[in-house]
Protein backbone atom coordinates (compact mmCIF):
# COMPACT_ATOMS: atom_id res chain seq x y z
CA UNK A 1 0.00 0.00 0.00
CA UNK A 2 1.28 3.39 -0.87
CA UNK A 3 1.92 6.01 1.53
CA UNK A 4 -0.45 8.83 1.43
CA UNK A 5 0.61 12.46 0.50
CA UNK A 6 -1.18 15.49 2.43
CA UNK A 7 -2.84 17.43 0.16
CA UNK A 8 -1.24 20.72 -0.61
CA UNK A 9 -2.02 23.32 1.89
CA UNK A 10 -4.50 26.19 1.47
CA UNK A 11 -3.08 29.84 0.60
CA UNK A 12 -2.83 31.79 3.91
CA UNK A 13 -5.16 34.36 3.48
CA UNK A 14 -8.01 30.96 3.46
CA UNK A 15 -6.03 28.81 6.20
CA UNK A 16 -8.21 30.01 9.23
CA UNK A 17 -10.66 32.04 7.44
CA UNK A 18 -13.47 34.06 8.94
CA UNK A 19 -16.85 33.59 7.43
CA UNK A 20 -19.41 36.56 7.71
CA UNK A 21 -20.30 37.38 11.03
CA UNK A 22 -23.84 37.58 9.84
CA UNK A 23 -24.27 34.98 7.44
CA UNK A 24 -23.14 32.71 10.65
CA UNK A 25 -26.54 33.95 12.36
CA UNK A 26 -28.45 32.15 9.74
CA UNK A 27 -29.37 29.03 11.05
CA UNK A 28 -31.40 31.21 13.79
CA UNK A 29 -33.56 32.21 11.56
CA UNK A 30 -34.87 28.57 10.63
CA UNK A 31 -36.51 28.64 14.54
CA UNK A 32 -40.17 28.73 14.21
CA UNK A 33 -41.48 32.17 15.30
CA UNK A 34 -38.03 34.01 14.56
CA UNK A 35 -38.58 37.80 14.31
CA UNK A 36 -35.46 38.99 12.30
CA UNK A 37 -33.65 42.06 12.83
CA UNK A 38 -30.63 41.35 12.01
CA UNK A 39 -29.90 40.73 8.12
CA UNK A 40 -30.65 44.23 5.96
CA UNK A 41 -32.80 42.92 3.40
CA UNK A 42 -35.18 44.38 2.00
CA UNK A 43 -39.30 43.90 2.23
CA UNK A 44 -40.38 41.24 0.08
CA UNK A 45 -43.64 43.17 0.04
CA UNK A 46 -42.07 46.38 -1.63
CA UNK A 47 -40.77 44.35 -4.62
CA UNK A 48 -42.44 45.51 -7.97
CA UNK A 49 -43.15 41.65 -9.06
CA UNK A 50 -45.68 42.50 -11.34
CA UNK A 51 -43.57 45.23 -13.03
CA UNK A 52 -40.58 43.08 -13.06
CA UNK A 53 -42.84 40.12 -14.69
CA UNK A 54 -43.14 42.63 -17.28
CA UNK A 55 -39.23 43.51 -17.66
CA UNK A 56 -38.77 39.75 -17.71
CA UNK A 57 -41.20 38.76 -20.49
CA UNK A 58 -39.86 42.03 -22.49
CA UNK A 59 -36.60 40.69 -21.96
CA UNK A 60 -36.93 37.31 -23.35
CA UNK A 61 -38.77 38.83 -26.40
CA UNK A 62 -35.68 40.46 -26.98
CA UNK A 63 -34.53 37.51 -28.37
CA UNK A 64 -31.22 34.75 -27.68
CA UNK A 65 -29.12 37.55 -27.55
CA UNK A 66 -30.28 37.73 -23.19
CA UNK A 67 -29.52 34.20 -23.23
CA UNK A 68 -25.69 34.38 -24.41
CA UNK A 69 -22.34 35.69 -22.94
CA UNK A 70 -22.20 39.14 -22.91
CA UNK A 71 -19.55 41.80 -22.70
CA UNK A 72 -17.53 42.14 -19.05
CA UNK A 73 -18.36 45.89 -18.99
CA UNK A 74 -21.96 45.15 -19.07
CA UNK A 75 -24.85 45.50 -21.73
CA UNK A 76 -25.12 49.06 -23.11
CA UNK A 77 -28.89 49.38 -22.96
CA UNK A 78 -27.84 48.66 -19.00
CA UNK A 79 -25.27 51.10 -18.71
CA UNK A 80 -27.09 53.63 -20.57
CA UNK A 81 -29.88 53.36 -17.91
CA UNK A 82 -27.33 53.18 -14.88
CA UNK A 83 -25.18 56.54 -16.19
CA UNK A 84 -28.96 58.41 -16.06
CA UNK A 85 -29.11 57.44 -12.49
CA UNK A 86 -25.65 58.94 -12.07
CA UNK A 87 -26.49 61.70 -13.55
CA UNK A 88 -29.84 62.10 -11.66
CA UNK A 89 -27.76 61.96 -8.63
CA UNK A 90 -25.55 65.10 -9.67
CA UNK A 91 -22.73 63.15 -11.04
CA UNK A 92 -21.26 63.29 -14.29
CA UNK A 93 -21.39 59.99 -16.22
CA UNK A 94 -21.68 57.86 -19.84
CA UNK A 95 -22.37 54.80 -20.33
CA UNK A 96 -18.60 54.52 -20.88
CA UNK A 97 -17.59 55.34 -17.41
CA UNK A 98 -20.02 52.05 -15.93
CA UNK A 99 -18.52 49.01 -15.33
CA UNK A 100 -21.99 46.53 -13.91
CA UNK A 101 -21.01 44.37 -11.29
CA UNK A 102 -22.82 41.15 -9.81
CA UNK A 103 -23.98 43.19 -6.61
CA UNK A 104 -21.78 45.99 -5.35
CA UNK A 105 -19.93 43.63 -3.32
CA UNK A 106 -18.06 42.49 -5.97
CA UNK A 107 -17.21 46.13 -7.37
CA UNK A 108 -15.84 46.34 -3.77
CA UNK A 109 -13.95 43.07 -4.47
CA UNK A 110 -12.65 44.15 -7.68
CA UNK A 111 -10.87 47.40 -5.99
CA UNK A 112 -9.23 45.28 -3.64
CA UNK A 113 -8.05 43.10 -6.01
CA UNK A 114 -6.32 45.70 -8.73
CA UNK A 115 -5.11 48.19 -5.67
CA UNK A 116 -4.47 46.35 -2.77
CA UNK A 117 -1.30 44.21 -2.04
CA UNK A 118 -0.66 42.65 1.16
CA UNK A 119 0.87 44.97 4.09
CA UNK A 120 -1.30 47.98 2.03
CA UNK A 121 -3.12 50.30 4.85
CA UNK A 122 -6.86 50.66 3.60
CA UNK A 123 -9.01 53.15 5.83
CA UNK A 124 -12.25 52.23 6.79
CA UNK A 125 -14.83 54.01 8.73
CA UNK A 126 -15.64 52.22 12.27
CA UNK A 127 -18.36 50.64 13.27
CA UNK A 128 -18.31 49.09 9.20
CA UNK A 129 -19.92 47.06 6.99
CA UNK A 130 -18.67 43.40 7.85
CA UNK A 131 -18.33 42.18 4.38
CA UNK A 132 -15.75 45.19 3.17
CA UNK A 133 -14.04 43.99 6.30
CA UNK A 134 -13.84 40.50 5.68
CA UNK A 135 -12.98 41.28 1.58
CA UNK A 136 -10.14 43.42 3.07
CA UNK A 137 -8.95 40.82 5.67
CA UNK A 138 -8.32 38.28 3.16
CA UNK A 139 -6.76 40.40 0.84
CA UNK A 140 -4.28 41.08 3.86
CA UNK A 141 -4.71 44.89 4.14
CA UNK A 142 -3.48 46.29 7.14
CA UNK A 143 -7.05 48.10 7.96
CA UNK A 144 -6.90 50.69 10.07
CA UNK A 145 -10.18 52.45 11.69
CA UNK A 146 -11.69 56.27 11.34
CA UNK A 147 -14.17 56.79 13.62
CA UNK A 148 -17.50 58.42 13.02
CA UNK A 149 -19.81 60.45 15.09
CA UNK A 150 -23.83 61.24 14.50
CA UNK A 151 -22.67 63.55 11.23
CA UNK A 152 -20.68 60.19 9.69
CA UNK A 153 -16.67 59.92 9.13
CA UNK A 154 -15.28 62.33 10.90
CA UNK A 155 -12.46 63.91 9.00
CA UNK A 156 -10.66 65.81 11.81
CA UNK A 157 -10.02 62.58 13.34
CA UNK A 158 -8.75 61.40 9.95
CA UNK A 159 -6.60 64.18 9.15
CA UNK A 160 -4.76 63.72 12.21
CA UNK A 161 -4.24 60.03 11.35
CA UNK A 162 -2.72 60.92 8.05
CA UNK A 163 -0.79 63.09 9.50
CA UNK A 164 1.06 60.62 11.89
CA UNK A 165 0.82 58.21 9.18
CA UNK A 166 5.21 57.15 7.64
CA UNK A 167 5.30 57.56 3.94
CA UNK A 168 5.84 53.73 3.99
CA UNK A 169 2.13 53.29 5.26
CA UNK A 170 -0.03 56.18 3.62
CA UNK A 171 -3.14 54.48 2.66
CA UNK A 172 -4.02 53.23 -0.94
CA UNK A 173 -7.86 53.08 0.15
CA UNK A 174 -10.58 54.62 1.99
CA UNK A 175 -14.40 52.93 2.41
CA UNK A 176 -17.36 54.88 3.64
CA UNK A 177 -20.88 54.68 3.15
CA UNK A 178 -21.72 58.66 3.46
CA UNK A 179 -25.79 57.59 2.77
CA UNK A 180 -27.40 56.17 5.66
CA UNK A 181 -24.28 54.21 6.58
CA UNK A 182 -24.70 50.15 7.27
CA UNK A 183 -24.61 49.86 10.34
CA UNK A 184 -24.96 53.63 12.35
CA UNK A 185 -27.19 55.14 9.39
CA UNK A 186 -25.28 58.80 9.51
CA UNK A 187 -25.26 61.05 6.75
CA UNK A 188 -22.50 62.20 6.22
CA UNK A 189 -22.21 66.41 6.13
CA UNK A 190 -21.48 67.94 3.07
CA UNK A 191 -18.34 70.20 4.65
CA UNK A 192 -17.15 66.85 5.55
CA UNK A 193 -17.34 65.41 1.85
CA UNK A 194 -15.33 68.16 0.57
CA UNK A 195 -12.97 67.61 3.50
CA UNK A 196 -12.45 63.96 2.95
CA UNK A 197 -12.08 65.01 -0.89
CA UNK A 198 -9.13 67.18 -0.23
CA UNK A 199 -7.13 64.69 2.06
CA UNK A 200 -7.75 62.06 -0.44
CA UNK A 201 -6.24 64.09 -2.95
CA UNK A 202 -3.50 65.92 -0.97
CA UNK A 203 -2.33 62.15 0.15
CA UNK A 204 -3.22 60.29 -2.55
CA UNK A 205 -5.51 57.70 -1.73
CA UNK A 206 -9.05 56.81 -3.50
CA UNK A 207 -11.96 57.16 -1.49
CA UNK A 208 -14.39 54.05 -2.06
CA UNK A 209 -18.24 55.57 -1.80
CA UNK A 210 -20.48 52.82 -1.54
CA UNK A 211 -24.31 53.91 -1.58
CA UNK A 212 -26.61 51.43 -1.70
CA UNK A 213 -29.14 53.12 0.18
CA UNK A 214 -28.75 56.82 -0.69
CA UNK A 215 -31.88 57.22 -2.79
CA UNK A 216 -34.18 55.93 0.64
CA UNK A 217 -34.50 59.13 2.25
CA UNK A 218 -36.98 59.87 4.93
CA UNK A 219 -39.93 62.75 4.89
CA UNK A 220 -38.78 65.59 7.15
CA UNK A 221 -41.15 67.90 8.93
CA UNK A 222 -42.03 69.18 5.84
CA UNK A 223 -43.52 65.72 4.64
CA UNK A 224 -40.96 65.65 2.19
CA UNK A 225 -37.39 64.02 1.88
CA UNK A 226 -34.76 67.34 2.45
CA UNK A 227 -32.45 67.41 -0.40
CA UNK A 228 -29.26 65.26 -0.29
CA UNK A 229 -25.92 66.60 -0.14
CA UNK A 230 -23.46 66.10 -3.15
CA UNK A 231 -22.26 62.64 -3.49
CA UNK A 232 -18.40 62.44 -2.39
CA UNK A 233 -18.01 61.63 -6.63
CA UNK A 234 -19.70 64.54 -7.76
CA UNK A 235 -17.37 66.52 -4.96
CA UNK A 236 -14.69 65.17 -6.39
CA UNK A 237 -15.42 66.10 -9.89
CA UNK A 238 -15.62 69.96 -8.74
CA UNK A 239 -12.37 69.75 -6.83
CA UNK A 240 -9.86 67.38 -9.69
CA UNK A 241 -9.72 67.19 -12.69
CA UNK A 242 -11.98 64.55 -15.12
CA UNK A 243 -9.15 61.89 -15.11
CA UNK A 244 -8.09 63.00 -11.26
CA UNK A 245 -11.37 62.34 -9.56
CA UNK A 246 -9.80 59.94 -6.53
CA UNK A 247 -13.89 59.26 -5.61
CA UNK A 248 -14.61 55.60 -6.91
CA UNK A 249 -18.53 55.21 -6.87
CA UNK A 250 -20.82 51.70 -5.94
CA UNK A 251 -24.14 51.61 -5.87
CA UNK A 252 -26.68 48.64 -6.57
CA UNK A 253 -30.37 47.79 -7.66
CA UNK A 254 -29.97 45.40 -4.83
CA UNK A 255 -32.08 47.61 -1.94
CA UNK A 256 -34.19 49.27 -4.16
CA UNK A 257 -35.69 47.06 -6.92
CA UNK A 258 -34.71 43.20 -5.81
CA UNK A 259 -31.56 41.78 -4.72
CA UNK A 260 -32.00 38.74 -6.95
CA UNK A 261 -31.07 40.60 -9.92
CA UNK A 262 -27.64 40.89 -8.40
CA UNK A 263 -27.10 43.93 -10.25
CA UNK A 264 -24.40 46.53 -9.07
CA UNK A 265 -22.32 49.25 -11.10
CA UNK A 266 -19.08 51.23 -10.41
CA UNK A 267 -18.50 54.63 -12.23
CA UNK A 268 -15.14 55.62 -11.74
CA UNK A 269 -11.58 56.76 -14.51
CA UNK A 270 -10.97 54.83 -17.17
CA UNK A 271 -7.82 53.32 -16.08
CA UNK A 272 -9.80 52.01 -12.56
CA UNK A 273 -12.23 50.63 -14.83
CA UNK A 274 -10.35 48.95 -17.39
CA UNK A 275 -8.61 47.05 -14.73
CA UNK A 276 -11.62 45.76 -12.80
CA UNK A 277 -13.02 44.41 -15.88
CA UNK A 278 -10.11 42.66 -16.28
CA UNK A 279 -10.00 41.14 -12.62
CA UNK A 280 -13.93 40.98 -13.33
CA UNK A 281 -13.18 38.33 -16.43
CA UNK A 282 -11.24 35.80 -14.02
CA UNK A 283 -14.17 36.04 -11.81
CA UNK A 284 -17.36 35.39 -13.85
CA UNK A 285 -16.35 36.32 -17.23
CA UNK A 286 -19.58 38.85 -16.69
CA UNK A 287 -22.76 39.53 -14.96
CA UNK A 288 -25.63 37.75 -16.12
CA UNK A 289 -26.82 39.45 -19.37
CA UNK A 290 -30.77 38.01 -18.77
CA UNK A 291 -30.77 39.34 -15.40
CA UNK A 292 -29.25 42.79 -16.47
CA UNK A 293 -31.76 42.65 -19.29
CA UNK A 294 -34.63 42.56 -17.05
CA UNK A 295 -33.25 45.21 -14.71
CA UNK A 296 -32.48 47.34 -18.13
CA UNK A 297 -36.17 46.98 -19.09
CA UNK A 298 -37.63 47.91 -15.44
CA UNK A 299 -35.45 50.72 -15.61
CA UNK A 300 -36.60 51.85 -18.93
CA UNK A 301 -40.24 51.09 -18.27
CA UNK A 302 -40.82 54.38 -16.08
CA UNK A 303 -41.68 52.05 -12.87
CA UNK A 304 -39.04 52.70 -10.86
CA UNK A 305 -39.21 56.22 -9.16
CA UNK A 306 -42.54 54.92 -7.78
CA UNK A 307 -41.04 52.14 -6.40
CA UNK A 308 -38.50 53.91 -4.71
CA UNK A 309 -41.28 56.18 -2.86
CA UNK A 310 -43.08 53.09 -1.95
CA UNK A 311 -39.75 52.46 -0.26
CA UNK A 312 -39.17 55.16 1.25
CA UNK A 313 -42.30 55.72 2.72
CA UNK A 314 -42.94 52.00 4.33
CA UNK A 315 -39.34 52.24 5.60
CA UNK A 316 -39.91 55.42 7.48
CA UNK A 317 -43.19 54.00 8.89
CA UNK A 318 -41.23 50.92 10.12
CA UNK A 319 -38.39 52.67 11.53
CA UNK A 320 -40.56 54.94 13.80
CA UNK A 321 -42.18 51.78 15.41
CA UNK A 322 -38.55 50.57 16.09
CA UNK A 323 -37.11 53.57 17.77
CA UNK A 324 -40.66 54.89 19.04
CA UNK A 325 -40.79 51.21 20.82
CA UNK A 326 -37.49 51.44 21.89
CA UNK A 327 -37.70 55.17 23.28
CA UNK A 328 -41.10 54.45 25.27
CA UNK A 329 -40.02 53.17 29.10
CA UNK A 330 -36.64 51.96 30.25
CA UNK A 331 -36.09 48.67 27.64
CA UNK A 332 -32.05 49.43 28.27
CA UNK A 333 -31.11 50.02 24.75
CA UNK A 334 -30.91 53.43 23.13
CA UNK A 335 -30.12 54.51 19.72
CA UNK A 336 -30.96 57.29 17.36
CA UNK A 337 -33.49 57.93 15.21
CA UNK A 338 -31.92 57.55 11.11
CA UNK A 339 -32.48 59.84 8.39
CA UNK A 340 -33.07 56.95 5.59
CA UNK A 341 -31.43 53.44 4.99
CA UNK A 342 -32.40 50.02 6.80
CA UNK A 343 -30.85 50.44 9.98
CA UNK A 344 -31.04 51.42 13.23
CA UNK A 345 -27.54 51.51 15.84
CA UNK A 346 -27.97 51.18 19.15
CA UNK A 347 -26.17 51.08 22.66
CA UNK A 348 -26.40 48.89 25.43
CA UNK A 349 -26.65 50.16 29.30
CA UNK A 350 -23.24 48.80 30.75
CA UNK A 351 -25.22 46.76 33.31
CA UNK A 352 -26.04 44.56 30.56
CA UNK A 353 -23.76 41.80 29.86
CA UNK A 354 -24.15 41.98 25.51
CA UNK A 355 -23.77 38.12 25.38
CA UNK A 356 -26.53 37.24 27.84
CA UNK A 357 -28.49 39.72 26.42
CA UNK A 358 -28.13 38.14 23.02
CA UNK A 359 -28.70 34.60 24.08
CA UNK A 360 -32.00 35.54 26.12
CA UNK A 361 -33.24 37.56 22.80
CA UNK A 362 -32.67 34.24 20.80
CA UNK A 363 -34.50 32.59 23.29
CA UNK A 364 -37.22 34.67 23.16
CA UNK A 365 -37.24 34.66 19.52
CA UNK A 366 -35.85 38.02 18.29
CA UNK A 367 -32.87 38.56 16.64
CA UNK A 368 -30.05 41.30 16.01
CA UNK A 369 -26.47 41.74 14.73
CA UNK A 370 -24.03 41.75 17.65
CA UNK A 371 -21.67 45.03 17.67
CA UNK A 372 -18.16 43.24 17.69
CA UNK A 373 -19.65 42.30 14.05
CA UNK A 374 -18.68 45.77 13.08
CA UNK A 375 -15.07 46.41 13.94
CA UNK A 376 -11.66 45.31 12.92
CA UNK A 377 -10.36 45.32 16.59
CA UNK A 378 -10.88 46.60 19.88
CA UNK A 379 -15.00 46.42 19.62
CA UNK A 380 -17.26 48.11 21.61
CA UNK A 381 -19.44 45.31 23.00
CA UNK A 382 -22.08 47.70 23.89
CA UNK A 383 -23.65 47.79 20.81
CA UNK A 384 -26.31 46.27 18.33
CA UNK A 385 -27.31 46.74 14.92
CA UNK A 386 -31.17 46.18 14.15
CA UNK A 387 -32.59 46.13 10.56
CA UNK A 388 -36.17 47.47 10.37
CA UNK A 389 -36.67 46.78 6.51
CA UNK A 390 -37.94 43.29 6.41
CA UNK A 391 -40.78 42.77 9.53
CA UNK A 392 -43.92 44.19 9.25
CA UNK A 393 -44.81 47.11 11.93
CA UNK A 394 -46.96 44.36 14.23
CA UNK A 395 -43.61 41.99 13.84
CA UNK A 396 -41.78 45.40 14.57
CA UNK A 397 -43.90 46.06 17.80
CA UNK A 398 -43.28 42.53 19.22
CA UNK A 399 -39.38 42.13 18.18
CA UNK A 400 -39.58 45.85 20.67
CA UNK A 401 -41.69 42.94 23.56
CA UNK A 402 -39.35 40.83 23.34
CA UNK A 403 -36.17 42.51 23.57
CA UNK A 404 -37.58 43.98 27.00
CA UNK A 405 -38.40 41.20 28.32
CA UNK A 406 -34.72 39.57 26.92
CA UNK A 407 -33.44 42.69 28.74
CA UNK A 408 -34.97 41.88 32.02
CA UNK A 409 -33.34 39.05 31.84
CA UNK A 410 -30.05 39.94 30.88
CA UNK A 411 -29.39 43.09 33.35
Amino acid sequence: MTASTAPAPFAAAFAEPAGSPIRELFPYLSRPGMISLAGGYPSPSLFDAEGLAQAARQALLQGAGALQYGATEGLPALREALALQARERGMQAGAGDILVTTGSQQGFDLLVRVLVEPGDTVLVEVPAYPATLQALRLAQARILPVPMDEHGLQTDALAALLAGLPADQQPKLLYTVPNFSNPRGTLLAAQRRQALVRLALQHGFRVVEDDPYGELRFDGETGTPPPMPPTVRAVGEQLAPADSNPVVYLSSLSKTVAPALRVGWMLADAAVLRRCAVAKQTADLCTSPLTQTVAACYLQSGRYPATVQRARQEYQRRMQALVQGLASGDSGIRCSRPAGGMFVWASLDTRIEPQKLFDAAVAQGVIYVPGKAFYPQDPDLHTLRMSFAAPEVPQIEQAVQRLRTAVQQAG
